[in-house]
């Protein structure tokens, strides 16, 4: 890494999946921008727990939906650390709707935080990789996004652009050093949720080969690979992480 910690920003990181990142990235000598739009208390918390593993951590507050929201995000990663090397774009909105009923609201608030926050982060923070010749994007689909689950269509579009984005990032920008990958989760409760007091999660659980749901930390693995030195030739991929439910 040379005299320079490399840096990681990750969207919605004050909770769950993000939360989960953010340790195991700290852990393997990231610094972190800890993101999140509503409860700071959450982002403090993590901003807490990233330090105590010796690196630095800042939080910098905003909806990445809400473009102007993301200038300030991401003028406060700059200024605090120089470059972003490492970008994972968690954040997501999954409203449930029937098509006929979705109004044109509802569509670009799903599309603004599920692919287009992808799209400006990256154009923000691209320059600083192509500059240093070392760079990740992570972005996220889901199980239910790519069978197509009805009664949530702005969801489902918003995950497959966010693959073709992802692919397109990948051909364009793997030459300069920099992979772009799509991690596509299964069913994860959230930190509060009690499994064992769900009978829809029970049912998931009784569904699943690997006998268990998954945990923020079956995301940090996948997660700390792909932005090792070591997961530089995993570039343009989905990877389902899901226990075998769906291959």
């Amino acid at each position: 890494m040379g005299t320079q910690r490399r840096a990681a920003f990750i969207s919605g990181s004050g909770r769950n999946m993000g939360r989960g990142c953010a340790k195991e990235l700290a852990a393997a000598g990231f610094n972190v921008v800890v993101n999140g739009s509503r409860n700071k208390a959450d982002c403090e918390r993590v901003a807490d727990e990233v330090r105590a593993l010796g690196t630095d951590a800042v939080i910098a507050m905003g909806d990445v939906g809400d473009k102007s929201d993301v200038k300030g995000i991401v003028d406060t990663a700059l200024k605090t650390f120089g470059r972003i090397d490492v970008l994972i774009n968690n954040a997501a909105v999954r409203p449930a709707s029937e098509f006929l009923a979705m109004t044109d609201d509802d569509l670009d608030w799903v599309m603004n935080v599920n692919c287009y926050a992808a799209v400006w982060l990256s154009r923000a923070f691209l320059p600083g990789m192509i500059e240093s010749g070392w760079g990740r994007i992570i972005n996220f689909s889901g199980m239910n996004a790519q069978q197509g689950t009805g009664g949530r269509p702005q969801v489902t579009m918003s995950k497959h652009a966010a693959w073709g984005l992802t692919k397109a990032l990948s051909r364009e920008f793997g030459p300069k050093g920099i992979t772009a990958n799509i991690i596509s989760p299964g069913t994860f409760p959230d930190e509060d949720d009690d499994v064992s007091k769900s009978e829809r999660f029970q049912g998931l659980l009784k569904q699943n080969p690997a006998g268990r749901l998954g945990t923020a930390d079956d995301i940090a693995a996948a997660v700390g690979l792909l932005c090792s030195d070591k997961g530089g030739f995993i570039n343009g991929q989905l990877l389902q992480i899901n226990g075998g439910v769906v291959g």
